[in-house]
């Protein structure tokens, strides 16, 4: 009877281990804002991403910076496949931040 308890005891750890290798030790959204984020911001021209991570200045500074580029549609990638990135970074960095505290 007590090896019974015992194994299943055994199995829990071992699925709980298994879910924390999984997500990081920071969770299923820990894990997933930044795929998130980068999702949002591959929405072009809005810079949702940049919101989502609450970095409303740099979100409204690139909105700006992107009418004139919009001009060339050969800067305007760029900026707009760097956001992707920039979203993408901040939210690994806040979860980072958020685990260590």
């Amino acid at each position: 009877m007590a090896a019974t308890g015992q194994s299943k005891l055994g199995i829990w750890r071992v699925i709980t281990e298994i879910w924390r290798e999984i997500f990081l030790g920071v969770g299923m959204w820990g894990a997933f804002r930044p795929i998130f984020a980068a999702l949002l911001a591959a929405i072009p021209g809005l810079f949702l991403g940049q919101h989502f991570n609450r970095k409303h200045r740099r979100a409204f500074d690139w909105t700006l910076l992107q009418i004139p580029l919009a001009l060339t549609i050969v800067l305007y990638v760029p900026l707009w496949l760097w956001s992707i990135y920039d979203a993408w970074r901040d939210a690994t960095i806040i979860v980072s931040s958020a685990k260590s505290s």
